[in-house]
């Protein structure tokens, strides 16, 4: 039996229901036991510009996109020109027929950039600049194309309903595409019903409503269209297998950890983990008593670091959520925790910059920045995590390295993990232990916050704890916490704060700095959430005879120098894979291992990797093809 891959496309203006769409379609996909990748892509307005979002499915484990898209659903003439070509011989396009009549230059919100690429293309093979020249051109390279007339289909919905007001409601669109979709490549209906029961438990009349209408478009596709090759029956589902957003790994991470104080300024794309933690709020912890993490939303980002290093020296575990933008207003904070031995948390959630840049859109732009936050020397402990289910175990480990190390930790995660949805293990709780480090809870005699020690931790009081006085302050300071400027104390505080990077490398077990995949004479080194294009891409590979090798680097900062060198010492080729322009991480290993890169595969469009691209250019390395650095731009 062969195996099934399949990629189905949803796309419509912002604001049209396109992630409600896709969420359905994941999660009966997932329900039916296929392994699921979706991701969404957006233009950075509230409403009107292009939204699309790309599921792709598998019986076998999958962790990335591909590029070919097997089946569309498009209720919007852009979602047509921009994805036409996108859909692969033998698979299809369901389109609603009010479209077309639509030229390009109707369609107000396509860019003249595309517009230009588009009339070439169209005037190349002698088509007209409309929606039936576009998709003649589909056709013509063997996609079957399913013309639906959406608005006919609420129209007799309402009829048979005797609800009129379905007549013209076109945020029920996505609905039916995703229905016509389903019914097209006969998935059990049972599954659909079931996923927008679940999608809208809290909204039973809404539920009812969409119900209705994804079985009236399922039953139209399953009866009209019988010519598409490609069913989705269902297979057998991996036990203890869950649906998970990119932001869940982080939220639910903090809430084991037992992260009781969380503020934050909303910006994109890291508000949906504060948003998260706010909808759960309160929670059961061990022997049935009641927890909380209280969420705190500040007037900006100054004042969230600010409230978080105050929430830290009361001894709860506290962090904060941030993009780029927000993160270079906390540096000088940073800072502050730094020299005072502030056990904090601070999760970057990448985007393309630099500025406001591509504010919705992915890029793995910060780590330098990371690195070298702050002015002056601080230790800190920069960790990146390679997909949502790898963040939830993370995101207790950072919380001990915080606490343990007395010094702040920078949490790597990005759009691209963000904007995803996957199926993957259920996490394991039981997985995660909370060890506080040298936190006092009764202080007996004198006490010295900044104490000299033999390992270079001074044991730590927190507010309120009697006997446990200690100053702060932003200044150099003695043992007690008062200003200092002896240059003999200096050194001393200095060296002792500085003794965590070598202390963090010693201790924090090599498993968890970095992740060997296999080293053959070809090997990748890559950080963060271009883990699962490059897995997908290797194995793609390994099917054609071709090993490549594979060291995530999950410990940024202090950077494992001699451990990464260790792995790579039989590696005759390096390769380096990031989603940015001037290869940040290729530099730090440069710096650190003090060996050449010998390739660089990049991508700085806003657009996440595909498990294709990674596959084309490793194969034109292996082949001896490729440029030095090869540049990846597919994507809408």
């Amino acid at each position: 039996m062969s195996s099934i891959d399949f990629t189905w496309l949803i796309g419509g203006p912002q604001g049209s229901g396109v992630e409600s769409g896709a969420n359905v379609f994941s999660k009966v996909c997932a329900e039916l036991g296929y392994s699921v990748f979706g991701k969404r892509e957006f233009y950075s307005n509230i409403k009107g510009e292009h939204s699309y979002f790309a599921v792709r499915i598998s019986d076998k484990q999958i962790h990335s996109n591909v590029n070919d898209v097997t089946l569309m659903a498009s209720f919007d003439a852009e979602t047509i020109f921009r994805h036409f070509d996108e859909v692969a011989p033998g698979g299809g396009i369901i389109y609603d027929t009010d479209l077309e009549k639509k030229t390009i230059d109707d369609v107000h919100t396509l860019d003249n950039y595309f517009k230009e690429r588009l009339h070439k293309q169209l005037e190349s093979k002698n088509k007209p600049f409309t929606i039936p020249g576009v998709l003649e051109i589909a056709k013509e390279k063997g996609v079957h194309l399913y013309p639906v007339s959406f608005s006919k289909l609420l129209e007799e919905l309402a009829e048979n309903t005797s609800n009129p007001k379905l007549r013209g409601l076109v945020r029920m669109y996505n609905v039916l595409g995703v229905s016509l979709s389903l019914g097209l490549l006969k998935m059990p209906p049972d599954s659909l019903l079931k996923s927008i029961d679940s999608i809208f438990a809290k909204k039973p009349l809404v539920a009812e409503i969409n119900k209705q209408a994804a079985n009236f478009a399922y039953n139209y596709a399953s009866a009209k269209f019988s010519d598409f090759t490609h069913t989705l029956p269902g297979t057998q589902k991996e036990p203890d297998t869950i649906l998970v957003q990119g932001h869940f790994g982080t939220s639910i991470g903090k809430m084991v950890a037992g992260c009781r104080f969380q503020s934050y300024y909303p910006i994109t794309p890291a508000s949906d983990e504060s948003v998260y933690l706010e909808s759960h709020e309160l929670l059961e912890i061990q022997n049935d008593r009641p927890g909380s993490t209280l969420v705190v939303q500040t007037e900006d980002e100054i004042s969230a670091i600010g409230m978080m290093i105050g929430a830290a020296l009361t001894g709860s575990r506290s962090s904060t959520s941030t993009s780029g933008p927000g993160f270079a207003l906390m540096t000088e904070a940073l800072g502050w925790a730094g020299i005072n031995e502030v056990p904090i948390v601070l999760t970057l959630y990448q985007r393309s910059g630099p500025s406001t840049g591509l504010p919705t859109r992915h890029g793995q732009d910060d780590l330098s920045f990371a690195v070298h936050a702050g002015h002056g020397d601080f230790p800190k402990i920069v960790y990146a995590s390679g997909d949502i289910e790898e963040s939830f175990y993370d995101t207790g480990r950072v919380f001990n390295y915080s606490d343990v190390f007395q010094i702040p930790v920078i949490h790597m995660m990005d759009k691209f993990l963000s904007s995803s949805v996957v199926t993957c293990k259920k996490f394991d709780t039981s997985k995660i232990t909370i060890d506080r480090g040298q936190l006092l809870d009764k202080i007996e005699g004198e006490y010295k916050r900044f104490k000299f020690t033999e390992d270079g931790i001074s044991p730590r009081s927190r507010l309120g704890l009697d006997n446990g006085v200690f100053w702060n302050t932003g200044d150099e300071s003695d043992e007690t916490g008062h200003i200092t400027e002896d240059p003999v104390v200096r050194i001393k505080m200095m060296d002792k704060r500085m003794s965590r990077l070598d202390m963090a490398l010693e201790k924090i077990p090599k498993d968890e700095q970095v992740v060997s995949f296999g080293i053959y004479d070809y090997t990748i080194i890559s950080w963060g959430s271009t883990k699962g294009p490059i897995v997908d891409a290797i194995e793609m590979l390994k099917s054609e005879g071709i090993d490549i090798g594979f060291v995530q680097i999950k410990l940024i900062h202090p950077f494992p120098s001699d451990y990464v060198k260790s792995l790579l010492k039989d590696a005759k080729t390096i390769i380096d894979i990031e989603a940015n322009h001037s290869a940040q991480l290729g530099k730090l290993f440069k710096q650190n291992v003090l060996q050449d890169i010998d390739y660089y595969v990049l991508k700085y469009t806003g657009r996440g990797m595909t498990c294709t691209e990674v596959y084309d250019s490793l194969k034109k390395i292996v082949e001896n093809k490729a440029d030095k650095r090869e540049i990846l731009s597919h994507g809408a």
